[in-house]
């Protein structure tokens, strides 16, 4: 997968996902946001990662990730995600440019 740029910050991370409590937006296709970075990180068990060319298009990504590796979905990427184990926990954690909106917004969310 990819890196994330020096200069993009964590604003947002989601709770731990397993089986029994993950929004099921996940499991279908969706796409991150302009300017956004979404960082897999899967704390237990396996999940596979599936990018596409385009909404609805053909899968042109596989990927496996395994407990204590993450994965990166670029911004406006069409993707999603399949447990491949029952005991599968992930959070996906959310980046953007430091200096964004998007940052400045969440970030004061927090102070408020």
């Amino acid at each position: 997968m990819m890196n994330i740029p020096e200069d993009f910050v964590n604003y947002k991370t989601t709770p731990l996902f397993t089986k029994t409590n993950i929004p099921k937006l996940f499991l279908f296709e969706h796409n991150t946001k302009a300017g956004v970075f979404g960082k897999i990180c899967v704390t237990s068990g396996s999940l596979k990662f599936f990018g596409f060319r385009e909404r609805r298009g053909e899968i042109e990504k596989e990927v496996i990730i395994n407990a204590g590796e993450t994965g990166i979905s670029p911004p406006e990427y069409w993707h999603k995600v399949e447990f491949l184990t029952d005991d599968t926990e992930f959070k996906v954690q959310f980046y953007a440019q430091k200096d964004s909106e998007i940052v400045k917004q969440n970030l004061s969310e927090r102070n408020e």
